[in-house]
C-alpha cells in the first residue's frame, strides 16, 4: 500500500479521491433508470416482467413472482445446518440491541387545560431490497428487517432478483424466514424499486424501501424518493483504522482487506503516527494478497483508493478521521475509549484489537447499515427510528387558549396571513 505523508494538501486529495465513488457522480446512468422506472410506473407487470427477462433472463408471471413455502424449505435443505443456527443467534443479538432504541408516545398535560404529545407509530408497509447473485449478502436482509419488526411493522416484503432458473439465493431466503420475512418477489435491479415505489398488479406499493444495491438500485432509490421515504443512497463499502505504534501490523492489515474484497470501488485508509507501523502494515498487506482469494478486486481497490496516511501527531490523525467520516472506523491505540471521545464522525466505531469490523458485519448487534461518502457528518445508521414515524398531539383548552390568543393573532398578522389570525380570533368574538 502506498504511504503518504499528512498535510493540507494530501488530505484534501484523499478527500476528493473518495467522493469520486459517491453515486451521485453516475448520472450517466440515470437516463436509462428515469425509463425504467417510467415504465414500471405506467405498465405495471408488463414492464417489470420485460425487464426481468432483459436483465435475470428469467420470464416472470403474476403465478410464480412470489417465493413459495415449498422453495424456503428448499433452501433450509441446501443450508449447513450449523449455519442456520449461527444466523439465529445473530437475529438475537441484533434484536435485542435494537429493542433498546425503543421509544414510546408521550402526553405531557398542564392544569390550564393545555396537552402536547407526541403519538409514535410503525411505518405501515416497508420494502427490503436485497441483492442477488455474487452480491447476495444474507446478513443485510438480517438488517433491513429486524429493526422494522422491533418497531413494530406489520408489512414487509423483499425484492430480490432470481437466477436464470429461477431460483433465489438459499441464504437470502433463510434469512428472511428467520427474520420474519412473510412475502418474497422474484425481481431486483431498478425495476424492483419501482414496482414498490408505484405498485404494480403482483407487487404492492410500500411506504419506505430500504436495502444496499448496484448504481441502478441506488439512483432508482434517489429518483423515487417522495414517491416513498427511503434509508439512503448507500455507496461503495470504506473502513478507516486510526492507529498508533501499539497496533498489531498484522491485525490491522487483516482489517483493510476485509473491506477492500468488496469491489474495486472500496476504501481501505490507515492513519498512523508510526512510520514503523506503517511499513508493517504495508508489508503484511503483501503476504495476506498471495492467499486471499479475491485477490484481483482487493488490488484494485487498494490501487484505486487505498491509504496509508502518516500523521504528525494524533491530533491531526483524528481530525482527518472526522473529515472523512468513514463508513466503519477501527480505533487501535494505546487508550481506544479516550480517543474514541475526539471523533464526531464515523458511521460505526469498533474498539480494541478485538473488536474488528467484521463483528459488526455479522453478529455483534449495531446495524451494519451505515453512512458512506462521508455522510456520517449527517446520517446515522439504520435504526428503529427508520421505520417508525412521529404525529405531533396538541389540545388546547378555551381557558389556555385564551391566555394566548392575541399573540397568535399578532404573529400571523405579522407575516400577512390574516386568515390564519382571523382563524383564532373568531372563537374569542363576543
Amino acid at each position: 500500500m502506498r504511504i503518504v505523508e499528512l498535510t493540507d494538501s494530501t488530505r484534501e486529495n484523499v478527500l476528493n479521491d473518495l467522493l469520486k465513488r459517491s453515486p451521485n457522480n453516475y448520472s450517466g446512468y440515470e437516463e436509462k433508470v428515469n425509463e425504467i422506472l417510467t415504465a414500471v410506473k405506467t405498465e405495471g407487470d408488463k414492464a417489470l416482467f420485460d425487464y426481468t427477462l432483459k436483465y435475470d433472463k428469467y420470464q416472470l408471471t403474476p403465478e410464480n413472482i412470489r417465493v413459495t413455502a415449498e422453495e424456503i424449505r428448499e433452501a433450509y435443505a441446501q443450508m449447513d445446518p450449523e449455519l442456520v443456527e449461527v444466523i439465529r443467534r445473530s437475529v438475537a443479538n441484533i434484536r435485542a440491541f435494537h429493542e433498546k432504541q425503543l421509544r414510546n408516545s408521550w402526553f405531557d398535560a398542564k392544569e390550564d387545560g393545555t396537552i402536547l404529545g407526541m403519538r409514535i407509530t410503525p411505518i405501515g408497509r416497508v420494502g427490503v431490497y436485497v441483492p442477488g447473485g455474487k452480491a447476495a449478502y444474507p446478513s443485510s436482509v438480517l438488517m433491513n428487517v429486524v429493526p422494522a419488526t422491533v418497531a413494530g411493522v406489520k408489512d414487509i416484503i423483499m425484492t430480490t432478483p432470481p437466477g436464470a432458473d429461477g431460483k433465489v439465493n438459499p441464504g437470502t431466503l433463510v434469512a428472511a424466514d428467520i427474520a420474519g420475512v412473510k412475502t418474497i418477489y422474484k425481481a431486483g435491479g431498478a425495476q424492483a424499486v419501482a414496482a414498490m415505489a408505484y405498485g404494480t398488479e403482483s407487487v404492492p406499493k410500500v411506504d419506505k424501501i430500504t436495502g444496499p444495491g448496484n448504481i441502478f438500485v441506488a439512483l432508482a432509490k434517489k429518483a423515487v424518493y417522495g414517491h416513498v421515504s427511503i434509508d439512503s443512497i448507500a455507496g461503495p463499502s470504506e473502513i478507516l483504522v486510526l492507529a498508533d505504534e501499539t497496533a498489531n501490523p498484522r491485525y490491522v492489515a487483516a482489517d483493510l482487506l476485509s473491506q477492500a474484497e468488496h469491489d474495486e470501488l472500496a476504501s481501505a485508509i490507515l492513519i498512523t503516527t508510526s512510520r514503523e507501523l506503517a511499513e508493517q502494515v504495508s508489508a503484511e498487506v503483501d503476504v495476506f494478497l498471495q492467499r486471499l482469494s479475491r485477490r484481483e478486486i482487493m488490488e484494485k481497490s487498494l490501487d484505486n483508493y487505498g491509504y496509508i496516511l502518516l500523521a504528525e501527531n494524533m491530533e491531526t490523525a483524528i481530525e482527518t478521521a472526522n473529515d472523512i467520516a468513514s463508513e466503519h472506523l477501527e480505533i487501535l491505540t494505546k487508550n481506544p475509549f479516550d480517543t474514541m471521545t475526539r471523533i464526531q464522525n464515523a458511521g460505526a466505531i469498533f474498539l480494541g484489537e478485538y473488536s474488528s469490523e467484521p463483528l459488526g458485519d455479522y453478529f455483534a448487534g449495531p446495524n451494519h447499515i451505515l453512512p458512506t461518502n462521508g455522510t456520517a457528518k449527517f446520517f446515522s445508521p439504520v435504526n428503529v427510528d427508520d421505520f417508525i414515524k412521529k404525529t405531533s398531539i396538541i389540545s388546547y383548552s378555551r381557558e389556555a387558549l385564551q391566555a394566548v390568543h392575541q399573540d397568535i393573532e399578532r404573529f400571523a398578522e405579522s407575516e400577512g396571513l390574516t386568515a390564519h389570525a382571523n382563524s383564532i380570533r373568531v372563537r374569542f368574538e363576543k
